[in-house]
């Protein structure tokens, strides 16, 4: 919701949905479920959900109904084949030191992910029988995940370091006309 009220702060006419959401400014409705009518946006952001999204498959093709003809998609997520113990290792021990209570392993951690999740390369799948799909651009962002702001430095040092992989990923989509 928080991005949302931004880009409505901005000027910006914003539908943010989340079927976990308890109302308010967000719809809690799925994405499959949405019952506008087909070409009613002219943009589109998925924030760190795809990766969650069921039906993947059926979804991405009514967001694809949903976007108007050459419609942009930014989409920012976390690439959880990218998210290995190494990564997972790294977040333990900020989570700990900020006295969080993880009693996960980092090869438990990776495996749940894995379990549970939509690696990008399924989500890009998904993607390009409706949309011409950009190259995703990787960078940080365990800091982002129950963490803050002051641990993104360090973890682009890390990244940087090759002490442990980038698994956040940026990618533009445009639809197809």
């Amino acid at each position: 919701g928080a991005l949302a009220r931004t880009l409505v702060d901005g000027g910006y006419d914003v539908l943010a949905i989340d079927p976990a959401s308890g109302g308010g400014d967000v719809r809690p409705v799925s994405l499959h479920e949405l019952a506008e009518p087909p070409g009613s946006f002219v943009a589109a952001l998925a924030v760190t959900s795809l990766h969650h999204v069921e039906p993947l498959e059926r979804s991405i093709g009514r967001l694809a109904e949903l976007l108007e003809p050459g419609g942009v998609l930014v989409v920012d997520e976390l690439d959880v084949a990218a998210f290995d113990e190494r990564a997972a290792g790294w977040w333990l021990r900020q989570r700990r030191a900020l006295g969080g209570a993880e009693h996960s392993s980092a090869d438990e951690l990776v495996a749940e992910h894995r379990a549970h999740l939509h690696p990008l390369p399924r989500i890009v799948a998904a993607l390009e029988p409706y949309f011409e799909v950009g190259t995703p651009i990787y960078g940080p962002y365990l800091y982002r995940w129950n963490l803050d702001e002051s641990f993104r430095a360090e973890e682009e040092h890390a990244i940087a370091d090759g002490a442990i992989p980038a698994v956040g990923a940026r990618l533009l989509a445009h639809r197809n006309r």
